[in-house]
């Protein structure tokens, strides 16, 4: 045989293997799948999940330093990660690329990002003409209460002054880092409740300490971008007189005009709340009295909200068409569209009705073994049937009052941690969130000194909560 066609012909062979055997591995080997690849976030910026399968080591290529991806979770099977974005300052809208790189083929991922719109920020001390209450309750976002502050009450309270009154629930005397926390962390909006007997003169004048410090919180609040709400909270035995008694709905209207006049000035971002969970257990409660003895009842709301309004709306100025709440009987739910509830009469059309949202009360008001008699606190929260209760009851409200044109503020909401775990009871608040926020109406959570926000630290103690608050608020928007 001739040995150079011999080695010639062995080489021919060797390669056609070679090429064949790299082709079927080639054929035969996992690709790597990239599951969603398109990503298109709002000017605010946000973050989004996708999945890499199989969940091998990968490296990526951002186009742009605005885009940053993490690892969250990884298995054999599969790697999670997030895609983080930041807000734009960008007057075009933008996009980037960024490119998977394994040992394989390369994956590429897009993202797209509105542009910055600067926006009209409502100036401080500006009402404006056109601004539905519906939109002013879309800018307030996910709120959160100043709770147990400005609100403690108690006659054993050394009333020489009324930072003692401010820190007599265990909150720190309020500064303004500790307001703009809220504010850095995404809260558009702080309920600031305030009661506002302490230390009342005889002829119903409040005292001016007192109206410094809640004038003084309420600018730290607007000057943060939030949306400021302040009422009158923890007086129920002698509001719920003004229904009937002449001397006591003097005293309301004192207040409510001292409060409207003193802070006449402020803007849209400023409402006024009349008052918190008013009812009438002793005329009317779902488990004693009659339809008769109902309607007076729930009459007797009826009238304060509407003295209320007629009130503020006298003082003039930014208040004759200031966006106001009312408050629903005993700021149940299910009151809001009961037939005996009545909107008030408003010249400025800018109310919103107020609720408060603490179901199952076994859960949101009573810690876990707790037993008041009525019933005995749950562990846990949860199940399917806790998330139908959940969203058939805020689906309620959307019916009834939303898609008809009446704005929403749920204005509590919230549980105890009371014998519970870390994530039951995260599960519970962002599930509430979540359920309220979707439906086109404002959340706004009750937060108490050692709740979640470390008013020390000025941050949120537990950042996993924090994070899935403004998801829901980032995904929305």
């Amino acid at each position: 045989m001739n040995t150079t066609y011999d080695r010639f012909f062995l080489l021919v062979y060797m390669l056609c293997v070679f090429v064949s055997c790299s082709s079927s591995e080639s054929e035969t080997s996992t690709t790597v799948q990239v599951e969603p690849t398109e990503f298109h976030f709002p000017q605010e910026g946000g973050s989004r999940k996708f999945a890499i399968t199989p969940g091998e080591a990968v490296s990526f290529d951002c186009s742009e330093t605005w885009c940053q991806i993490a690892l969250e979770s990884q298995t054999s099977v599969q790697a999670i990660y997030r895609l983080t974005v930041e807000p734009s300052t960008d007057p075009a809208p933008r996009t980037a690329t960024v490119t998977v790189r394994t040992d394989r083929p390369l994956q590429t991922l897009s993202v797209s990002q509105d542009a910055y719109v600067p926006k009209e920020e409502p100036e401080k001390y500006t009402i404006r003409p056109n601004l539905t209450t519906r939109q002013l309750v879309d800018e307030m976002g996910l709120g959160i209460n100043l709770g147990n502050t400005l609100d403690a009450v108690g006659d054993w309270i050394n009333p020489g002054s009324i930072l003692n009154y401010e820190q007599a629930w265990g909150s720190p005397i309020v500064t303004q880092p500790l307001i703009e926390g809220y504010a850095r962390a995404g809260f558009r909006s702080l309920r600031i409740p305030v009661s506002w007997g302490n230390l009342l003169a005889d002829d119903f004048t409040i005292h001016p300490d007192l109206f410094d410090r809640v004038e003084k919180i309420v600018n730290w609040t607007l000057d943060a971008g939030m949306v400021a709400v302040v009422n009158i909270h923890h007086e129920n035995t002698w509001i719920k007189q003004a229904a009937t008694d002449e001397q006591a709905r003097r005293k309301f209207v004192s207040i409510w005009t001292q409060i409207s006049n003193r802070l006449e000035k402020y803007g849209d971002h400023l409402l006024f709340e009349p008052m918190n969970e008013i009812g009438f257990d002793e005329i009317w409660t779902p488990w004693k009295g009659t339809d008769a003895d109902k309607a007076v009842a729930f009459n007797h709301v009826n009238k304060l909200n509407q003295l209320f309004v007629d009130v503020v709306r006298a003082t003039g100025g930014n208040n004759a068409r200031r966006h106001l709440l009312v408050e629903i009987y005993n700021t149940g739910l299910e009151y809001a569209f009961d037939p005996l509830t009545r909107i008030p009469d408003d010249p400025a059309d800018r109310l919103a009705l107020t609720v408060h949202y603490y179901t199952p009360a076994t859960f949101a008001i009573l810690g876990a073994g707790e037993d008041a008699g009525w019933g005995v606190g749950q562990e846990s929260w949860g199940t399917e049937q806790d998330m139908k209760e959940l969203n058939d009851n805020m689906e309620l409200l959307k019916k009834n009052c939303v898609d008809r044109g009446i704005p929403v503020i749920v204005g509590e909401y919230g549980c105890s941690s009371k014998g519970r775990t870390q994530e039951v009871v995260r599960l519970f608040l962002t599930s509430v969130t979540r359920a309220i926020y979707s439906r086109g109406m404002c959340p706004i959570l009750w937060d108490t000194p050692g709740g979640q926000y470390n008013r020390q630290t000025f941050q949120f103690d537990d950042p996993v909560f924090l994070q899935q608050m403004m998801d829901i608020y980032n995904n929305k928007n």
